[in-house]
């Protein structure tokens, strides 16, 4: 399936491209260049230089490293400037330099108190001056913990609550701050690749050749748009960096029969870097219809078409198979037999295109076109004898659910530094939705197709002691109409402090998040009699939070406490007419989630990283006039939002050695069978889980490594009725030819 006009869009950006690069064309020649490397004098691309003269905190120029980790400033009069460098993951960093020089910038790594994100405010800046609590994972701690999905990696996340149906390729659910599970906007390489409304499976992205995930807490629909109602989940694909291609591969095989082949090979020359790579992924898993296997294929690839613009094109196609048991098991105790043959299918492919322009002065430019299709399946063929309930009778009956997707648009933003203290985005957003749901043994399928359109712009202050961010967003939405979204957020340094107490932060912020709904709730479902809702309006989320940071000891602890309060209305809920027996979705719903998230960060060491969290979480539906089930009538809490969770994520890497450790533990929490069993399954019941994993490199071409997980082999539900994987381990070598 082909978006309506996203032919001519994609004409249209690639006229941009030409335009815009005859612009900024000219000599390659430059009077000052910059090069920023990591610790181990590896360069670093992406990072964000700016240059101001000396002793001023007026900015003269900002740029992008390339790929070999360098950019270039000329026409410069002064004879001193100094640079400041801000790069995700390190430390930020300044220098100073003459003019028509050469300077080196060699980044640090951070210290517990302060990092360099990106996703909190879309564009670089210290973890101080953000206005939201933001958590990340870099690359030394994705290769120690070779996660093969996605959920394998936010379970060990401050404040997130996963929620699998099952094993491997089992559809996998985050909730955030008692936040719905489609209240998550999920972006890979710049591009969002929920459905259209919110819905995401994290137990089926692979994150292999994943540089870096980012995880933002809070509404944040003022810079994202829709469905970023309680956090934005972002990754980025790694570039390739080396001046000789280097060819990486490796294997592991583990229990329940369990492959998976990998390889990439990546460089970087003169203007252009690249990075290709594939992986393969299978699984028998445990027990009748648990197998799981999925196919990996990418591609980043870099050019710089000017001294001051950058081409990027990216790419990730995925293919995944999965058994799909259905609810089964609970607490140990088989309530009905295992589902024998229902299974799920996915055909993902994302691509975009994303030019970067540095200037002309203070201003840098990103301009991306993208497309993102999404086909999936769930298909079940035979009545197995047995599943049955007093409510529904025997309910394995035959399906073919259906869902082809498709997201296409075209994305500006423009990033200006006035001063040192003063930053400014602005943006414009397009996008096309179009897609079919329903059933294919009820044509006809559902039709929904909506071109929306945003404009934002967010102003960051950093003053002495006092951060204050300011933004808002005008989105425009075929669906619902119009809509305002306003943010702030202030925090100030409250005392200084010495050694021992470094520093003692306060911050607020006031957020506004919505969620569209998703096609067939807006176009309705002819086979399943589900009649349209034009006049549907989106969710609502109407966020609050405060609290405090404190550096301990020069910043290498770090002591975070935040109270959140998200009112979510206009909530969309299934309304069944048994007179005219037909269904239509309204907004009738109101639900109240607050609680608080305590957190601690420590580098006692610069090879040892370590978090932990704990989070308190209260829920109550506050509305819901047509449930007729007491588990979400008013006053209940919500569905598998635990009041008590928390995690432990811990790191060790060396040049010869690595390892880490996770842990997490959530409290028991309501849940629901959904098929009207006698008794009734009401909730789940809590649980703790530990992983750990090593890797030792036996020469500086070949690294052996062991994953364990659930290693105190715990019989534990996250999701009621669909027992986790027990103890398990895989087990691989990893090799390396070329490169530096």
């Amino acid at each position: 399936m082909r978006t309506k006009g996203a032919g001519p869009l994609f004409l249209a950006f690639g006229a941009l491209l030409l335009v815009a690069s005859l612009c900024v064309a000219s000599g390659f020649g430059a009077e000052l260049k910059v090069k920023v490397t990591d610790p181990q004098s590896a360069v670093v691309a992406g990072a964000l230089v700016t240059l101001y003269s000396q002793n001023s905190s007026t900015a003269v120029a900002v740029r992008t490293t390339n790929a070999e980790g360098t950019c270039a400033f000329s026409g410069l009069s002064a004879s001193a400037y100094r640079v400041e460098v801000l790069a995700p993951g390190f430390a930020p960093a300044t220098a100073s330099v003459m003019r028509e020089a050469e300077i080196t910038v060699k980044l640090a790594l951070p210290k517990a108190a302060e990092t360099v994100v990106v996703s909190a405010e879309r564009t670089p800046l210290p973890s101080a001056d953000i206005g939201s609590d933001t958590s990340l994972l870099g690359p030394d701690a994705l290769q120690s913990m070779q996660p093969v999905s996605a959920i394998d990696t936010l379970r060990f996340l401050p404040g997130a609550i996963v929620s699998a149906n099952g094993r491997r390729g089992g559809l996998s659910s985050l909730f955030v701050r008692g936040g719905d599970s489609r209240y998550n906007k999920v972006i890979v390489d710049g591009v969002a690749v929920n459905d259209p409304g919110g819905t995401f499976d994290f137990g089926v992205v692979p994150m292999y050749q994943v540089d870096r995930l980012e995880f933002v807490r809070g509404a944040e629909s003022t810079l994202y748009g829709s469905d970023a109602m309680t956090s934005v989940i972002q990754t980025w694909t790694a570039t390739g960096t080396t001046r000789t291609p280097e060819l990486r591969f490796g294997a592991e095989g583990g229990t329940f029969q369990t492959a998976r082949g990998y390889a990439s090979l990546a460089g970087a020359r003169g203007r252009f870097d690249y990075n290709l790579f594939g992986e393969q992924f299978n699984t028998e898993g445990q027990g009748i219809n648990d197998r799981y296997s999925s196919s990996l294929e990418g591609a980043n690839v870099g050019v710089q078409i000017a001294p001051r613009a950058t081409l990027r094109l990216r790419t990730r196609h995925l293919t995944d198979r999965s058994g799909v048991q259905g609810f089964w098991n609970f607490n140990g105790q088989q309530l009905v037999p295992p589902d024998s043959d229902a299974r799920a299918r996915q055909n993902n492919l994302l691509a975009s295109a994303e030019l970067t322009i540095g200037g002309p002065s203070r201003w840098q430019h990103r301009f991306s076109g993208f497309e993102y299709h999404h086909r999936r399946s769930v298909v079940d063929t035979f009545v197995d004898p047995g599943r049955f309930s007093p409510a529904f009778g025997n309910f394995d009956t035959p399906f073919s659910d259906f869902a082809n997707l498709n997201r296409a648009g075209f994305d500006y933003q423009g990033d200006y530094v006035a001063r040192s203290w003063a930053r400014t985005t602005v943006g414009y957003h397009f996008e096309d939705e179009n897609g079919w749901v329903g059933d294919l043994t009820f044509l006809p399928l559902g039709h929904g197709l909506r071109r929306n359109h945003s404009v934002f712009g967010q102003e960051v202050l950093t003053w002495k002691r006092v951060s204050l961010i300011a933004g808002a967003r005008f989105e425009h939405n075929e669906s619902f109409g119009n809509r305002a979204l306003p943010r702030i957020a202030a925090s100030v340094l409250a005392l200084k402090g010495g050694e021992t107490f470094s520093g003692t932060r306060l911050r607020f912020a006031y957020g506004t998040g919505i969620k569209e709904p998703r096609l067939e709730e807006s176009f309705g479902i002819g086979g399943y009699g589900l009649i349209p809702n034009p006049n549907l309006q989106p969710e609502e989320n109407r966020s609050l939070e405060a609290g405090m940071q404190q550096s301990l000891l020069g910043g290498k602890y770090w002591l975070g406490a935040t109270y959140f309060n998200n009112l979510f209305t206009n909530q969309i809920e299934f309304n069944f007419d048994p007179v005219r027996f037909v269904s239509q979705y309204q907004n009738i719903n109101r639900a109240l989630g607050h609680g608080a998230e305590l957190e601690f960060r420590a580098r006692p060491w610069s090879r040892v990283t370590i978090d932990a969290s704990y989070t308190y979480t209260s829920t109550q539906i506050l509305s819901a006039p047509l449930a007729f089930d007491p588990l979400l009538r008013a006053g209940a809490p919500l569905l598998r939002r635990p009041k008590h969770a928390g995690s432990l994520l811990a790191v060790y890497t060396s040049r010869r050695w690595g390892g880490n450790l996770g842990v997490t533990a959530v409290g028991r929490r309501a849940d629901s069978d959904f098929l009207g069993l006698l008794p009734p399954v009401t909730y789940s019941a809590g649980y703790a889980r530990a992983d750990f994993g090593v890797w030792h490199a036996l020469n500086s071409r070949m690294t052996a490594y062991l994953q364990v997980e659930n290693a105190l082999n715990r019989h534990y539900e996250e999701a009621a009725g669909f027992p986790a994987l027990r103890a398990n381990f895989r087990a691989g070598m990893r090799f390396r030819i070329g490169g530096e």
